[in-house]
Formats: C-alpha cells, structure tokens, sequence
C-alpha cells in the first residue's frame, strides 16, 4: 500500500513561507552549523551508507557515486560551510521610474519548494538543502532505494540543527524512497514549483515525459575532448586521461576522444595512461589501425555507431577521427548531450570556431570537461547541471534557484 506524501508536501510548502521571514545571517549560521554536525556524525553516516553499498554491486557505475568516506563527507560539510559564505543573490536587481512617476523594481526571490529527484548520491541531500535553504526555498528530497540509509542519516542531521533554532524541519523533507512517492510528486501542482532530476537517462527521461509541474533538465553527459592538428602531446595526455579516469561515474566524465587524422600517429602517446585504469577504448577503424600493437588488445575494440553518444560512466570510451575542426564540431552537436565539450589546442582560430560553434553548457579550451562543477566554479555546491536553455545553463547554484517578482510603487496613478 502506497503513502500519500500530500501531507507532507503541504508542510513543505508551509515551511516555505516561514523561511521567508528569516534573515540572510540567521540562515547562513544554521548552515554552517549543519555543517559542524555532518562531520560530527561521520561515524553514523559512514555506518548507513556501509548498510547501501552492502545491497549494490561493486562492479556497478553507481558504486562509486554511492560510496562515502571521511574525506568526502569532510569535503560535503566544505561545500556546505561555502555556500553558507556566499552572498545571497535575493534582492534588488533593477530599478527604474516610468515617465508617469510608477516606481518599478525587479526583485530576485525564493521559488518556494524546490524538488529534487536524485539516485545514487547522497552527498546530494546536503548540497541541495544548504543551496536552497540559503535563499529561502524549502527542499523536497525524492532519493532512490539504493541510498536510503545514507539520505536518511544525512537529514537527520539537518533536522537536528533546524529544530535546534525552532525552524520547521519540514523546510527539508525527505520523501519515500518508492516509485509511487516519485509519482506522486510528479503530479504535485500547486505544492511544488520546481523539480530538478539527476540520474540516469531513463529517470531523467521519465520525469520530463511524466511531470506537471516545471522541470530543469539535469541530463545525461555526453562529454567529448577534441585533439586538434595543433595539440600539445604532453598536454592532450593530461586531459584526455584526467577527464577519462579522475571519476568515471560523473556526468563530466570524458566519452569519446576526437583525434584530427594528422594526430593518429601521436594517439599511441595520448592515450599510454589510460592503461593503468584498463580503460576500453571503442576505436573507429583508422583510430585502431593507429592504436593496435601499441594498445592492450584485450582493451581495445572496433567501435560501431553504437559507441558514440554513449555516456559510459565506466572505465570505457570511444575514439573518432576527423579530418578538421570543422568535422568535430559536427559529430560533438549530432551526438553530444550540451553538457560539456573540449579543445586540445595552439590554433587560436580553431579554439574561436569550436567557442562559437559547440552548442553546450560548458565549452573548454585547453582543460578537461572534469571541471564542470558547481564548486570548482567558484559556486559553493551545486544544485545539478543543466543542459537546457531556458532559465539556467550548466552548473545550477544560489542565483539559478531563484525567480523574481516586480514591484510596483506608486501615487494615486491611474491608467489612462
């Protein structure tokens, strides 16, 4: 029998308005306090999240997502201290007087609730509190059964801390980890304004097919680094293999190599590291021609039209060659997924075009796809990636979870 989390998301939704009377310093402590709190209890944390990873398969990509150590949960509460420092975007963002003396400002504020369906990751439970909590937006948590136990410590925590300061614990609500909870929030209008997926293609696909409330789609990555014919060897090594193996089961994760076909004969080179990760490469012919006998070949395959656009999330990748700037440009917007694209190279023109013409959140010149992050962006946590274009575009933090209003002062005016 299924529970109706209508109750609760009416209490997320009170909770919502009380936040609004709070100050940015009131917040802001509560955050950094929870922050404390999370490195108290990494012992309880680390103990819910060995009762998860027990039910999964360490060979599953989303192994290492689900795994908590100390140091991650120390670089958790980190990113929750960051966020807390960080300046609020609400407020004031233009201001002008019409020729008939109405005084119009345009002012940032909370969405209200805010709903985030995520699977594997609980280190999203506290990057998605301390964003929305920041700015006066109650949270709805929709986490998956494989990370039950370690969701359920982290807000446990949370909640300690707001009723700690008497805020309603309800300003961070985690749901159900069932399927029926996801439906049921899928069709909450007038309870939830927002609701952000991150996971899979197939969550992620389902929510944007199912929902009817407003959904910023935090999609799959497809991420490609493209070898120009100008490319520094030692430094295409370092990117190409930094993107592949830092964290494979990332959404900014390297997929597929770009080579131009003047380059084949460096490729051997670029891609030596890889080896150390038995990373598999998925070669198209003149790329495996290029790599044979100079590649483990039980790591090395033919690829098929198959492998590209596959986000892997594994130690795997493919490899395409092009024959210009032009032709990679083209195979990266027919099999991308707009999350994040790069460009090895010392041709200035060639870096201009692959700017101009990359159609993606993130587009890099020189660096891996692996910095497409929320933190390293100098935006504390993040609230997901989006791959959409309307209202936020890549990393989503403070300002891009908040909405505005107009405000309209005036004199006795009336219209004419």
């Amino acid at each position: 029998m299924s529970t109706d989390i209508t109750p609760m998301l009416q209490a997320a939704r009170t909770a919502s308005r009380h936040l609004n009377s709070m100050t940015d310093d009131e917040r802001a402590a509560i955050i950094t306090e929870v922050a404390d709190h999370l490195e108290q209890s990494i012992p309880a944390i680390l103990e819910a999240n060995k009762k998860d990873l027990s039910r999964m398969d360490p060979s599953n990509p989303k192994y290492d997502r689900l795994a908590l150590t100390a140091d991650r949960i120390k670089a958790i509460a980190a990113d929750t201290r960051h966020v807390a420092s960080l300046p609020s975007p609400l407020g004031q963002l233009e201001q002008r007087v019409l020729p008939n003396g109405l005084v119009l400002t345009k002012q940032a504020v909370p969405f209200g609730v805010i709903g985030v369906i995520y699977e594997a990751r609980p280190n999203v439970s506290a990057d998605v509190f301390s964003l929305c909590f920041k700015v006066g937006n109650a949270v709805v948590l929709k986490g998956g059964s494989d990370a039950s136990d370690s969701n359920t410590a982290i807000v446990e925590v949370i909640h300690s801390v707001l009723e700690k300061h008497g805020v309603d614990k309800a300003a961070a609500t985690l749901l159900p980890s069932t399927h029926e909870a996801t439906a049921q929030l899928l069709q909450a209008r007038g309870l939830v304004d927002l609701l952000i997926p991150r996971g899979s293609r197939r969550l992620i696909d389902r929510v944007r097919e199912e929902a009817r409330i407003p959904v910023i789609e935090t999609g799959a990555g497809v991420c490609h680094t493209f070898i120009d014919r100008s490319a520094d060897t030692a430094m295409a090594t370092a990117i190409v293999n930094n993107g592949k193996t830092r964290r494979v089961s990332v959404c900014n994760a390297l997929d597929c190599a770009i080579v131009h076909e003047s380059r084949l004969s460096d490729l051997p080179a670029i891609v030596a590291p890889l080896t150390e990760n038995k990373v598999v490469i998925w070669a198209d012919e003149p790329s495996y021609n290029a790599l044979a006998n100079h590649y483990p070949a039980e790591l090395l395959r033919h690829a098929t039209d198959e492998q590209f656009g596959t986000e892997f999330l594994d130690y795997a990748m493919s490899i395409k060659t092009v024959s210009s700037v032009e032709r990679a440009i083209e195979h990266i917007n027919h099999y991308g997924s707009g999350h994040s694209e790069a460009i090895v190279t010392a041709d200035d023109s060639s870096a201009s075009l692959f700017r101009r013409d990359v159609d993606a959140a993130c587009v890099y010149v020189n660096a891996p796809t692996s910095f497409t992050d929320g933190a390293q962006f100098g935006l504390g946590a993040e609230i997901g990636i989006s791959t959409q274009k309307l209202h936020a575009r890549g990393p989503m933090a403070l300002r891009e979870i908040t909405t505005y209003k107009w405000l309209i002062d005036g004199n006795g005016q009336t219209r004419p």
